[in-house]
């Protein structure tokens, strides 16, 4: 039969970890599983009280026997976060983007594979993203309108909004929809 034998140490840290708020609700459910196996309860039992698989709680009861409380947090899949390479590819994004010029994240990804890293546009935009907040430019023309004259068509602008629309119409012209179509 499936059952953990805790030292009191175990099962104080165990009581511990079960009001730990940093614990995901499943590494929650598997205190509970070592708790209840300790009480002396079986794998089927805790599955149905808990709604998991039998299965689920025979390996984490068998894998407290060899991981210990180590084995109750979840693991991260995967190869850890290479922090040096992130640290390296910040750094020189951080000293292109201060240069006196406009950078466009294709023009910043060529710029960083001249210093060795290798990056996507798409990489870069996250990394840039990452940095300053930084978006894509807006496709305006704002930069290049003349001042007095945007100043004038707003005034203009305005002025019409001011006046309303016009309901009445001064022509002869019937242009009401029920009218009969003119022939050709």
């Amino acid at each position: 039969m499936y059952r953990v034998h805790l030292t009191p140490a175990d099962r104080a840290a165990l009581q511990r970890l079960r009001h730990d708020k940093t614990l995901a609700p499943l590494e929650r459910d598997r205190v509970e599983m070592l708790l209840l196996s300790a009480m002396g309860w079986s794998p089927p039992r805790i599955a149905v009280h808990l709604g998991a698989c039998a299965k689920t709680v025979r390996l984490v009861v068998t894998g407290f026997g060899t991981t210990g409380l180590a084995g109750i947090r979840r693991k991260r899949p995967g190869p850890p976060p290479d922090t040096a390479r992130r640290t390296q590819i910040t750094d020189a994004l951080r000293a292109l983007v201060t240069q006196e010029r406009t950078w466009t994240a294709a023009q910043l990804a060529a710029a960083l594979a001249e210093q060795g890293v290798a990056l996507s546009t798409r990489q870069t935009r996250k990394y840039l993203r990452d940095i300053a907040g930084w978006r894509r430019t807006a496709h305006t023309l704002t930069h290049r309108q003349d001042p007095t004259r945007a100043a004038r068509a707003r005034e203009q602008l305005a002025k019409l909004e001011k006046r309303g629309p016009v309901t009445n119409s001064r022509s002869g012209i019937s242009t009401s929809a029920a009218s009969v179509p003119a022939s050709r």
